[in-house]
């Protein structure tokens, strides 16, 4: 699979690797660290996206992303692909990310900690 169509427009599994790397410089930044992603405890349970128009093979595109709210052991996010010359929006996602136990096999409660980085990232 390409990762352009026959119209030349960025196709929507390419786009997800771009939301994919948007959510891991987001967790970079709010916890300030690089991912250790053998032992980094969140993962995505949920992808919805809305395709607004193409991205284009040279477009400049930068991922926004930000927590629109945390409840106990998951938060939702919102991010979008934008523009970047013109600030138009091409496609918005919006994600859900669960706090996981990998050993138990269970989500748990987000850490306060987290909480607390995630919100003054935004």
């Amino acid at each position: 699979m390409s990762d352009l169509d026959p119209y030349n427009h960025v196709n929507n599994g390419a786009q997800c690797n771009y939301f994919d790397m948007g959510r891991s410089r987001y967790f970079e930044h709010a916890f300030n660290a690089k991912i250790d992603w053998l032992t980094f405890k969140y993962v995505l349970v949920h992808v919805e996206l809305d395709f607004r128009k193409p991205v284009l093979f040279h477009d400049a595109i930068e991922c926004e992303s930000r927590v629109t709210e945390i409840g106990n052991s998951s938060f939702k996010m919102e991010q979008c692909l934008k523009d970047a010359n013109t600030g138009e929006i091409k496609t918005l996602c919006h994600c859900v990310v669960v706090y996981f136990d990998r050993e138990a096999n269970k989500s748990e409660r987000i850490p306060d900690r987290d909480r607390e980085l995630m919100l003054n990232a935004n």
